[in-house]
């Protein structure tokens, strides 16, 4: 499809804090209010607890990413580490699974936005709002990486604002008697009649909301400088991480109990209303439409970024097909319009069926990239010596593993069911592309498409100069 000049790499217009952004983007800070009614049955009344849980985990597990970036710095993410690290088969079946939530998120808020405008215009067909949303978001991505970065900056940087807005307005009420009355009561951390295993199970929801740090790898290809990307992960971890717990603390301490709410499902309409009336309410749902404008945005750019990377590891002319680079523009133009084309189901499913699947894959990645360190570090390079080695290369990433595999195994039963039927799939689509085995995968690192590295047994066997 393309001519032995046509360019394979994507173009480097990346800064650290475009790619922060992009990562706060797909993050999408306004959505600790429209899950803050179903984590406070879920708790008990202990939203920030549940936050705090996910983020300890997640923390662990961002430094992993940090390390292995710096180890392969090719976009592909958990994908190209356990390819590499364990083994090419392990690291379709890791790239698989992501694949399902990261294909899922780009529709999950273009379904998101048509619940949104079909409650404004009810007369008017979703399927326009589908249409018409998802059209424009493609286009973005497929014009220019680097306007994309700069429009979701904006918007996020307005979902910033509104959140402190809310803040600013609790304190007020807080401080006049509402709520728990103090903004430094315990009580949205604990209290009687909570239950870790409550925390844990609110946990397993929240963590969706921290899906996206880990995207932030998708753009190594794409960054300035790819040392940038391990400190933009921690960093978009760490913002993000702050916002949820501090809006989720207000929130909490403002309305203890769900008592007063007619809808609990959504609770942000609601919650804006009671904060500051019609006005602040029209705003914060402007927002919350930003918010999920803004992780499309990242989200369609992530997984378009991932699609391209397993294609150019593959052979044949689907591979070539998904792993064309546009000349002009320098994007990933097939995966993009193939991300474009799956978000148009969000015209058909609904939001209860599509998010039940979201975080099966994403805990099943992040798990592995925490042993990743563990067999690149402290197996094959042996750095096990001493303390400081071992705490770094088997500890930190051992906890990491333990913590998202607690997330994983309390995943309600819809998304484990869903998963393992995607899994399958899967499967059945490695045992045909390797003939059973008998053909190994290829997997090439090199992000300008020039060296070729064939492995066997996860072994590099051979590699064609520059």
């Amino acid at each position: 499809m393309s001519s032995p000049t046509a360019p394979t790499s994507l173009r480097r217009s990346l800064g650290l804090w475009a790619i922060v952004g992009l990562g706060l983007g797909y993050m999408t800070p306004m959505t600790v209010f429209d899950t803050f009614g179903i984590v406070t049955g879920e708790t008990n009344g202990v939203v920030p607890s549940a936050y705090l849980f996910a983020l300890v985990a997640m923390v662990f597990t961002a430094l992993s990413y940090g390390r292995m970036t710096r180890v392969y710095p090719s976009a592909g993410s958990a994908y190209t580490y356990a390819s590499e690290t364990i083994h090419p088969n392990v690291g379709f079946l890791v790239g698989w699974s992501s694949l399902l939530d990261y294909l899922l998120l780009p529709l999950v808020n273009a379904l998101i936005v048509r619940l949104y405008l079909e409650s404004f215009f009810p007369q008017v067909p979703g399927w326009i709002w589908v249409v018409g949303y998802v059209a424009a978001i493609t286009a973005m991505n497929l014009f220019s990486m680097s306007s994309t970065s700069k429009v979701n900056g904006v918007l996020v940087a307005f979902q910033i604002v509104l959140i402190g807005v809310f803040v600013a307005l609790t304190w007020a009420a807080l401080n006049a008697g509402a709520g728990t009355g103090t903004a430094f009561s315990l009580t949205p951390l604990f209290h009687s009649g909570v239950h870790l295993a409550a925390v844990i199970g609110g946990a397993t929801v929240v963590c969706f909301s921290f899906i996206g740090f880990d995207a932030i790898t998708m753009y190594t290809e794409e960054a300035k400088d790819t040392r940038t990307v391990p400190r933009a992960i921690v960093l978009a971890l760490m913002i993000g991480g702050t916002i949820f717990f501090v809006a989720a603390w207000f929130a909490q301490s403002r309305f203890p109990t769900l008592a007063g709410f007619d809808f609990t499902d959504d609770t942000l309409p609601e919650i804006a209303l009671k904060t500051g009336g019609l006005l602040f309410q029209i705003l914060f749902i402007s927002a919350a439409v930003a918010a999920a404008v803004a992780s499309s945005l990242a989200s369609h750019a992530s997984v378009s970024r991932m699609i391209f990377v397993m294609a150019r590891n593959g052979s044949g002319r689907v591979s070539r097909l998904l792993s064309y680079v546009h000349p002009r523009f320098r994007t990933p133009s097939t995966a993009v319009l193939l991300v474009g084309a799956v978000s148009l189901l969000a015209a058909a499913f609904t939001l209860e069926f599509v998010s039940s699947m979201i975080n099966f894959g994403a805990l099943i990645a992040f798990t592995v990239v925490n042993a990743t360190v563990i067999i690149h570090f402290a197996i094959r390079r042996k750095e096990r010596k001493g303390a400081a080695q071992i705490v770094r290369n088997i500890v930190l990433p051992g906890i990491g593993m333990l913590l998202t595999g607690v997330l994983w195994a309390n995943l309600h039963l819809d998304a484990l069911e869903y998963g393992i039927v995607w899994l399958t799939i899967g499967i059945i689509t490695l045992l045909v592309l390797t003939r059973a085995f008998r053909k190994p995968l290829r997997v090439k690192l090199d992000e300008d498409g020039d060296a070729a590295i064939v492995t066997r047994e996860g072994a590099p066997a051979a590699e064609t100069a520059r």
